[in-house]
């Protein structure tokens, strides 16, 4: 007779779990804590992009939605290895080596877009935020160059049409209360005082980030402060029953994805508007320009890499500043390459002619440092080497204590805007120790009987940052193993 699995969660890395389990021939009934309009937890607030190890153009080509794009006969994808990927986790490990989960994440994540293409997912090459034009080619740059057709929202879509057409069943607004213990074993979940069993019950429903007391206490004070850029549904449930069942805690707790986002954002990405719209409050075209704190200082070296290797960090670095904010200042020259989210609708920012009136705008900041510190930068700046956004084009600063390494252009073209932003964080990092079939293990390190943890819920993954895209590829590949694990092992 076929296992009964139980998904906790309805994002990607649920909705993987569910297809894996499906494909191997078990019956699967997925909970869902929201109802249908907040299904999808931080998936449907993401721009869909996946990174993973690939050799080149061909390897793309069968994940294509459009195929006969006519952009792609000039298009440099390039190439991204597994040693590359391996570098640029490891340029996050604060000096580890790869972790067994990284090592796992970066083996399977070429296989798992196979994977998931196969199920009717498709993607679109990054033209919009990861290439710019050079010599009429689209280059790409930083390794990412797919993203799911219609960002997060449309993975969500695609997964969701890819478990119902398996046979997957769900359910909304069934918040999972606890779990069920029976012979030593997991044997299903309460949702409220109902019982449902099951031969095996993953647990794929996110982090603690939408919970201010357990940001507190693991990542520290200043966190209850933070923006929450995602649901307002990953509370920490599935970690806190995980925990009460003996499983062992595991990978960084300190860290978390935190990056720069609108300081006058609604809670939550702003539940009044589309799925869509709300990943627009992010801000992360700051090394386009500079940014300064309260003090009227720069806090960070603005182009020290490119945004996707620094922008999950550098939300942590705003919300430890003065106030727990910062402004983002850029010039004319470079508004043509700014992020949609720059000129979307509700972005919040001040403008004006000439960087002396602009400088009284920001409301918070020492307008005198503020008019020095400009200054000394635009002094700074080297004038004799070339701006170039598809490179670490190393036109930096020269004798700033703190300098700009990459795309230091000066501030002298007006007209001038400023974007206020403080730190948001979308999914926090420590979570349970799984084994290679997803099954959550114990403090003695054996496997919990019937149960499996997948997505934000999997530690190991990420320390000191993440290169852009690695989160919701994490959540395919853990995912895909947790549901084949639970449909195999139950």
């Amino acid at each position: 007779m076929s296992k009964s699995v139980v998904v906790v969660g309805s994002g990607n890395a649920a909705l993987c779990a569910g297809i894996a389990a499906l494909e191997a021939g078990a019956r699967v009934l997925m909970l869902e804590k929201g109802d249908e309009a907040l299904a999808g937890g931080n998936t449907k607030y993401t721009a869909g992009a996946m990174r993973f190890a690939y050799d080149g153009n061909a390897d793309l080509m069968p994940l294509l939605r459009d195929p006969e794009d006519d952009r792609l006969p000039v298009t440099e994808f390039g190439s991204y290895t597994a040693d590359a990927f391996a570098q640029d986790l490891l340029g996050f490990n604060d000096g580890r080596p790869l972790s067994p989960e990284q090592e796992v994440l970066i083996a399977r994540s070429g296989d798992t877009m196979t994977w998931l293409a196969g199920h009717g997912v498709k993607f679109d090459p990054i033209y919009s935020r990861q290439s710019f034009e050079k010599d009429g080619r689209h280059v790409f740059w930083g390794g990412l160059t797919l993203a799911a057709a219609n960002e997060g929202v449309g993975l969500f879509d695609m997964e969701m049409a890819a478990f119902q057409r398996l046979g997957g069943e769900i359910r909304y607004e069934a918040a999972v209360t606890g779990l069920i213990h029976e012979n030593n074993c997991v044997a299903g979940v309460m949702v409220g005082s109902e019982e449902v069993r099951a031969d095996a019950v993953i647990l794929a429903c996110g982090g603690f980030e939408a919970n201010a007391e357990m940001r507190a206490s693991y990542i520290g004070a200043d966190w209850t402060k933070a923006k929450v850029r995602g649901t307002p549904l990953n509370t920490g449930d599935g970690l806190t029953m995980a925990l009460a069942a003996g499983a062992e805690e595991y990978g960084f707790f300190g860290g978390c994805h935190a990056t720069p986002m609108d300081l006058h954002m609604a809670d939550y990405g702003n539940l009044e508007i589309p799925h869509g719209a709300r990943k627009n409050y992010r801000k992360i075209c700051y090394f386009l320009g500079v940014m300064l704190n309260a003090r009227g200082e720069r806090f960070v070296d603005e182009g020290l890499n490119f945004r996707n290797y620094t922008y999950a960090q550098f939300g942590r670095a705003v919300l430890e500043q003065p106030g727990h904010f910062a402004w983002q200042i850029f010039d004319a020259k470079v508004f043509d390459l700014l992020y949609e989210e720059y000129t979307f609708e509700d972005a919040h920012f001040v403008s004006a002619d000439t960087l002396a009136d602009l400088i009284p705008l920001l409301d918070g900041v020492d307008p005198a440092a503020a008019a020095a510190t400009l200054e000394a930068y635009n002094d700074a700046v080297d004038e004799s080497t070339p701006f170039d956004p598809t490179a670490l084009d190393g036109k930096g600063t020269t004798g700033l204590a703190l300098a700009k390494s990459n795309w230091a252009q000066r501030l002298n073209e007006g007209p001038f805007r400023a974007y206020p932003v403080t730190g948001g964080i979308t999914f926090s990092y420590g979570g349970l120790k799984v084994d290679q079939t997803g099954a959550v293990l114990d403090t003695s390190e054996a496997a919990i009987p019937g149960l499996y943890a997948c997505g934000e819920m999997v530690g190991g993954v990420f320390y000191n940052g993440y290169p852009g895209g690695s989160g919701l590829t994490s959540g395919a590949v853990f995912g895909r193993q947790a549901g084949a694990g639970a449909a195999q092992g139950g």
